[in-house]
């Protein structure tokens, strides 16, 4: 499938700018997705292709923080062999560079080397896949590396994640395992760049995680706050624009009705404020604000 573009979009926030950098495309089941929304209205939104895929992206985001940049989730990198690539439709490949978030990252102009913080919502292989790459360079779709040939994508920079989300990475059963493999963490705890938090700290100034259980059990989205402006990163509390009304919930949530609260709690808060909304896995619409509609919120360009 080709990969969504553009490769990246650039805004302020604030006193910041922000670059949502477009890491790969994906098609994943549009049943899974919806969950228990019926098929006729979610395909109006999304059509499906012939295996009933929808097509999504793997947006990450990119913050020019005062105390260096700070990234958002990390894309699919390039560890995972031809079958998986298969399996998940992902395009995750631009000639010339290691992963398309790299080459997200040199057009919006800067390199791996520079990132400072990276911040995983949780560790799906999805989300934090590109925190680590193949020690070697390989061809797109090699046989994937054991962990201890895999090495950390951003030399320089601290990974934080949630302690409980990264318990529950490291506890999996015939549910969650799929989703979660240690090349995408084991190369980071020996490098030392690895450090677990707790939810609602504040990680850097105006920058602090926000418990949204539910997708996982310690999902977190990351809220920005600069100069009286606020936006949150959703990660898979709300993956596309097409699942901002609350009951549109994916099948892949563990937790389902904790996502419908989590999700409620939010937009009630975002809505008054104003808040942008971030969307990784939506493949043409970076972001949005709430607005209530004729039919209850709704979302609106920023």
């Amino acid at each position: 499938m080709p990969a969504p573009t553009p490769l990246h979009e650039t805004r302020q926030l604030g006193a910041w700018r922000i670059h949502a950098l477009q890491a790969g495309g994906q098609r994943l089941d549009g049943g899974a997705m919806f969950g228990v929304v019926p098929k006729p209205l979610w395909e109006r939104r999304i059509p499906a292709d012939e295996r009933n895929r929808i097509p999504l992206g793997m947006r990450c985001l990119l913050v020019e923080h005062p105390d260096g940049l700070v990234l958002i989730d990390t894309g699919v990198g390039d560890k995972e062999d031809a079958k998986f690539l298969d399996i998940y439709g992902i395009e995750a490949s631009v000639p010339g560079h290691r992963t398309m978030l790299e080459a997200a990252l040199v057009a919006a102009g800067f390199a791996p080397a520079d990132v400072k913080v990276v911040i995983n919502t949780h560790l799906h292989f999805d989300h934090a896949g590109g925190n680590t790459q193949r020690a070697e360079p390989a061809a797109t779709g090699a046989p994937t590396p054991d962990a201890a040939d895999a090495e950390p994508t951003f030399p320089n920079a601290r990974y934080l994640v949630h302690a409980g989300e990264f318990a529950y990475a490291t506890h999996t059963n015939e549910r969650t395992a799929a989703s979660y493999f240690t090349r995408n963490w084991v190369p980071l705890q020996r490098s030392g760049q690895l450090e677990l938090v707790d939810g609602r700290s504040e990680l850097l100034p105006g920058v602090r995680m926000r418990p949204t259980p539910g997708h996982t059990p310690h999902h977190q989205s990351i809220v920005l706050t600069s100069a009286g402006e606020t936006a949150v990163f959703l990660g898979d509390l709300c993956p596309t624009a097409a699942h901002v009304p609350l009951p549109w919930i994916m099948g892949y949530d563990v937790e389902p009705l904790v996502t419908l609260e989590s999700k409620r709690a939010l937009w009630a808060e975002a809505e008054t404020g104003g808040w942008l909304l971030v969307f990784e896995h939506d493949a043409t619409t970076p972001w949005g604000v709430l607005t209530r509609g004729e039919k209850g919120i709704v979302l609106r360009a920023p």
